[in-house]
Parts: structure tokens; C-alpha cells; sequence
């Protein structure tokens, strides 16, 4: 048993090269869902981070940002003045690279919150990617955050820039 798994393990990191490490510089844009649907229209992102590969097929590391949502104006009541609302979420990050120009994963760990009654939550984003050249992947993902009482959740698609180091 434990000889099939050391092979199993061989094999899943000796696969082609497919990861990605290095600084990631993105952007992304979505739509909020449920909660927040009706308090904001739109949300821009902002994302920074740097991954270590973890073998050929695997990438982990670190990553932070900016999340904006700007509040929702063509179904407010005269006077009605609703909050943008803003987050800086801290997370660890996992890529899986089943082949060279796809990858699956996610982020995980605190958003903090920085609008005004805004305490953050627990951090959360599923995403698929796909690598269009060297350094450059398109990104669709979900983004949930936890809250006290209710849950920030959007739908986006982005854009990843990645500068390896050790290529200068």
C-alpha cells in the first residue's frame, strides 16, 4: 500500500512541467449574488500574491488584494445612500495543473473588512484557469466571504499576470 501511494505521488509530481511559479499580478470583475445582490451592482478586484511550486503539477503560496463593490443605484429610493463595500482578504493559495494550459484551485483564509460596520469574514475562492501564453491565464471564479450575519458571494472573471524571478 504504502509503495502504491510513493508511486502514485512519483508519478502526479513528475508529470510535464505545468506549474506556474513566480509573483501573480491580477485583475478580476463580477457580479455580486444573494445577499449583496441587491445593496451592490458591480465588484472590481485587485490581486497579488506569489507561488512556490510544489513539483511540476502543484503550486502553493500567498496572495492578498482589493475587492470593490460599488453600490447599486437604479433601484433606490429617493435619498437612499447605500454604502461601497470593501474587503482585503489574506489567504493561502493551491493550483493544480492537470495539463499545461489549465489549472483548478482556490484560495482560502480572512477578509478583512474596510468600509465602515464592515468586520470581514472568513474567505473562500474556487477558480479554473487557463493559461493563454508563458505568464498570462483567464480566470473565472467565486468568491464567498463569511459573515456575521449574512454572506458576500460574486461570480468573476479575471485576468493573471505571472513574473518569474528566476527567469531575469
Amino acid at each position: 500500500m504504502k509503495n502504491n501511494v510513493a508511486v502514485f505521488l512519483f508519478c502526479l509530481l513528475g508529470m510535464g512541467l505545468y506549474g506556474q511559479r513566480g509573483m501573480k499580478l491580477g485583475i478580476h470583475g463580477g457580479l455580486p449574488l444573494n445577499d449583496f445582490q441587491e445593496e451592490a451592482s458591480i465588484m472590481l478586484g485587485l490581486d497579488a500574491g506569489y507561488r512556490f511550486a510544489l513539483g511540476e503539477v502543484v503550486d502553493f503560496g500567498v496572495m492578498t488584494g482589493y475587492i470593490h463593490a460599488f453600490p447599486e443605484k437604479y433601484h433606490l429610493e429617493y435619498g437612499e445612500n447605500l454604502p461601497r463595500i470593501q474587503f482585503v482578504p489574506l489567504a493561502g493559495s493551491i493550483r493544480v495543473w492537470p495539463s499545461n494550459s489549465f489549472s483548478i484551485g482556490g484560495d482560502v483564509g480572512q477578509a478583512l473588512g474596510v468600509n465602515e460596520g464592515n468586520k470581514g469574514g472568513f474567505y473562500y475562492r474556487p477558480a479554473l484557469a487557463y493559461l493563454m501564453g508563458a505568464q498570462t491565464e483567464v480566470n473565472v471564479s467565486y468568491t464567498g466571504i463569511k459573515l456575521d450575519e449574512k454572506s458576500w458571494n460574486t461570480v468573476s472573471i479575471g485576468i493573471v499576470y505571472t513574473i518569474d524571478f528566476k527567469a531575469y
